[in-house]
């Protein structure tokens, strides 16, 4: 596989740390075409219009709708043949094991150089699962997020989007709009979810969609 003519998605909410990892990677990756997602949403979208295209996702953990480790399982789902790299603020051994047992191709710390950076990606292209140097990684037990992230997977796009509208705290008929289509179909959506998730109202679906987060990493 020759490394060039790719398509690569970077989401991150950070513009600015969006065009600095372009630029960075610009001179090693020649003549690829670079796609930015600033949210679970707008990565969604990328995805509905042409996932074939694409052939690696670099994924912030922490970036608008993504709820811990829920897009993550949700493009490995939905799109396997697609890799997905983390790449994170956080930097701690349990992160990390569950990214790679939610089935990221590799973790990279946000900390990392950008010479480490390209040395990752160029790994993980080649087929390879990157881990920063010394990492050891955790067995993930079978706790209650283990088991959410199973059910989660099981959600369709569309079920998966209208789970994170209700985390977002909209109504049935806002989400109705936004989809173009009638309320009932949105409780036939939500009526599918809470079967899938185990609980029996939005309000136990959202919660158990924050089983997926994490603690919140103090960069200042």
């Amino acid at each position: 596989m020759k490394l060039e003519n790719l398509n690569i998605i970077i989401a991150d909410d950070h513009p600015l740390f969006r065009n600095a990892l372009r630029q960075a990677l610009s001179s090693t990756f020649n003549n690829t075409q670079w796609y930015e997602a600033d949210s679970a949403d707008a990565l969604q979208k990328l995805m509905d219009e042409a996932p074939a295209v694409f052939d690696l996702i670099l994924l912030d953990l922490q970036m608008p709708g993504s709820h811990g480790y829920s897009t993550l399982i949700h493009m490995r789902s939905h799109y396997p043949d697609i890799p997905v790299v983390i790449i994170s603020a956080h930097e701690d051994i349990n992160t990390v094991s569950r990214a790679i047992h939610y089935g990221s191709s590799g973790f990279i710390p946000k900390s990392s150089s950008m010479e480490t950076l390209a040395e990752a990606l160029n790994a993980v292209l080649y087929g390879d699962i990157w881990l920063p140097e010394g990492t050891q990684i955790v067995p993930v037990s079978d706790d209650a997020t283990d088991q959410m992230a199973g059910k989660l997977s099981d959600l369709t796009p569309q079920q998966y989007k209208v789970l994170q509208m209700f985390a977002e705290g909209l109504l049935n008929k806002q989400i109705a709009y936004d989809f173009g289509v009638s309320e009932a179909t949105i409780k036939a959506h939500a009526t599918a979810i809470f079967r899938k998730l185990g609980v029996r109202n939005r309000t136990q679906a959202v919660i158990a969609l924050k089983q997926l987060e994490m603690e919140k990493v103090d960069l200042s």
